[in-house]
């Protein structure tokens, strides 16, 4: 293995997926990308990339798939498929990094036990972020590690974009707006010039819509504000999370409902959102394929809150030049995405139908004042950046 050629891993481990992707260190040309889906209910693995087709003589996934056991599979997977490339670092997005990390960190002891309590503010996210590093760390002893943080991108916010309205001893506590999506959002302030011509003095409003969803307003390059909050559940409807909610309801299922703590976690985090206002799915394709009435409110209340959301933060750019759609639903759905831009005409955006329903990368057409893009993320790639920056 000395001549092999050395690259860096980059995982985003989730509930039930696992992404990764594997990078040459010298110039960061991706060598494969990669998801294993539906962890624990049969899972599935893709790849795609220069040395994919290396991966045909991967053994079975394993049938206990639990995430530690995937990562496993996966690290003996590239040893063996890619016997000429030697993987030199791990990289891992993680969601929340609290108030001590704004940058991305070589992950030692005392890093697990800052990141394990923040556990918390992140229940449905941060054990697996971690879980995937302890795999890692037992699977391939020794192997530098990083961590990547999807609140970093967000650090440098005006302060009172950050503050709630709660005693000031709270928020000297750390209760305040973290946001999230970072790692996305730091990749499309990167490539937007590039991909799509916006200079980076123009009002930018990226929206990453996805299961998660939020939208950031950017401009030179820096989050000004953002939809989430202290937690990942603020913001806009998402798929199973309720978004945005008067503290109200909240006491008011405890008190009169008598619901418990466990409960109400459960209906917010799990049982809201698209999946809840519809009764049907938290996925927008089955939502647009489905006939039915509520089904068809479900999608008008995502696209209503994510306009709101955009008239909030063209407030806080004092005007806006641009909105980007990127993640799952905003790369992929027309119909959203001409929903939420119908709703943002008042800011002088029109819509392109046929550039929309091509997904091309303009969507507005060329005299639109607010001009409207498509743009794929890349997180993973924005960690092997950050692991080359850190000379691993």
């Amino acid at each position: 293995m000395s001549g092999a050629a050395r690259a860096f891993l980059v995982l985003n481990a989730g509930s039930s997926s696992l992404k990764f992707g594997l990078y040459a260190a010298d110039d960061l040309a991706a060598l494969c990308r990669g998801s294993i889906e539906a962890i624990g209910l049969g899972a599935t693995f893709k790849m795609k990339g220069a040395v994919a087709s290396a991966f045909d003589k991967a053994p079975p996934l394993p049938s206990d798939e639990s995430q530690a056991t995937v990562v496993s599979w996966l690290l003996q997977a590239l040893r063996d498929c890619l016997p000429d490339s030697k993987v030199i670092a791990a990289g891992h997005r993680v969601v929340h990094g609290g108030r001590l990390f704004d940058r991305a960190i070589v992950i030692d002891d005392a890093t697990m036990a800052a990141l394990a309590d923040l556990i918390a503010l992140a229940p449905a996210h941060q054990p697996h972020n971690l879980g995937a590093i302890h795999a890692v760390a037992a699977a391939w002893p020794g192997l530098p590690q990083v961590a990547c943080f999807d609140t970093a991108f967000h650090f440098g916010q005006p302060r009172l974009a950050r503050m709630f309205g709660l005693p000031r001893s709270l928020s000297e506590q750390g209760i305040v707006r973290y946001g999230f999506h970072g790692l996305s959002y730091e990749y499309i302030a990167s490539c937007m010039s590039d991909a799509a011509g916006i200079g980076p003095d123009q009002r930018v409003v990226v929206a990453h819509l996805g299961h998660g969803a939020s939208l950031c307003a950017i401009r030179d390059g820096r989050s000004v504000a953002t939809t989430m909050g202290f937690t990942t559940m603020d913001g806009l409807v998402m798929g199973k999370r309720c978004g945005m909610l008067d503290p109200g309801v909240v006491l008011y299922l405890m008190r009169e409902k008598r619901l418990s703590v466990a409960e109400v976690d459960k209906l917010l985090n799990e049982r809201s959102g698209l999946f809840g206002v519809s009764g049907i799915s938290d996925d927008v394709r089955d939502l647009e394929a489905s006939s039915d009435p509520n089904a068809a409110e479900a999608l008008d209340l995502f696209a209503y809150r994510a306009a709101r959301e955009v008239g909030s933060l063209a407030a806080a750019l004092g005007g806006l030049d641009a909105l980007v759609f990127t993640a799952g639903i905003g790369e992929h759905s027309a119909s959203m995405r001409a929903r939420i831009c119908r709703l943002s005409a008042w800011a002088g955006l029109v819509l392109d139908d046929d550039a929309n329903a091509a997904h091309r990368t303009r969507i507005s057409v060329p005299g639109s004042r607010v001009g409207a893009f498509v743009i794929p993320t890349n997180e993973e790639i924005v960690i092997a950046r950050a692991m080359r920056t850190l000379a691993l």
